[in-house]
């Protein structure tokens, strides 16, 4: 694996990690406004990289199929869309605004389950960044450097409010900031594992590229809809979501045009 995709799988990570510090710096935790907010920033990054740097490139690549050039696209996404959904219901999890555990019964803390969730939502983050940087390596038509490198950047971005999400209400719950800090590093820590994982699977299968492509585009919009959007539209003032859906949305649009 050469020194550039592990950079760029390491950027998701470091996102993460930087939000996760913010529990050194932040007395309070986030306000449900700014929370509901940031779930909508993230949605809108995570869509708008299923589209342009996935589903697609995905198409894309499967142009010599004619009128079916979507089939391998449509067959991966929904393969994705069906991982997370299993996923989903055999690991324990809870979400920042829940109060009742999904996936099998477990006496697992409800700080641990808090932690599964968003490593849950991290997973295809990671396998996206990883089958990009794959296609890199196998010089696929339509992914470039800066394509690769905009998706990561993106993912980047929309982590780092995630990681103060995840380690500021930990830390309310009763962890010390060391250990809440540690737990919101840890939830980040699958996003290159996962990317790895990918880049190796791809690399080695080099026709299921336009799959993998779409397989992470299906992931992300499950977690989107199933996670995000919920959180982002419930309570009061819901179009501080949308809002910023839009912008994370125009922002990884426009990374992912500029630099690709």
């Amino acid at each position: 694996m050469s020194a550039t995709v592990f950079q760029g799988l390491m950027i998701p990570f470091f996102g993460t990690s930087a939000g996760a510090a913010c529990v050194y710096f932040m007395r309070r935790e986030l306000g449900s406004t700014l929370q509901r907010g940031l779930n909508g920033f993230a949605a809108g990054v995570m869509v708008a990289a299923s589209i342009w740097s996935l589903l697609l490139p995905a198409m894309e690549q499967s142009a010599s199929l004619g009128r079916a050039a979507f089939v391998p696209a449509l067959i991966g996404y929904w393969l994705g869309i069906g991982f997370l959904l299993i996923l989903d219901h055999v690991i324990p999890h809870l979400h920042r605004r829940g109060e009742q555990a999904e996936g099998p019964r477990s006496r697992l803390a409800r700080t641990t389950m808090m932690v599964l969730a968003v490593t849950l939502h991290n997973i295809p983050e990671g396998m996206a960044v990883g089958v990009v940087y794959a296609g890199l390596l196998g010089s696929s038509p339509r992914i470039t450097a800066g394509g690769a490198l905009a998706l990561a950047i993106g993912i980047a971005i929309q982590n780092f409010p995630e990681g103060a999400i995840i380690s500021m209400p930990l830390h309310a719950e009763g962890k010390s900031r060391g250990s809440a800090f540690f737990l919101g590093v840890l939830s980040g820590a699958v996003e290159p594992l996962f990317g790895a994982l990918t880049v190796l699977a791809a690399s080695l299968v080099v026709p299921a590229m336009p799959y993998l492509l779409s397989f992470a585009a299906g992931a992300m919009f499950y977690v989107v809809v199933e996670e995000l959007i919920p959180e982002m539209a419930a309570g009061e003032h819901s179009h501080v979501g949308v809002l910023l859906f839009t912008l994370g949305f125009s922002l990884m649009m426009v990374l992912d045009v500029a630099l690709g």
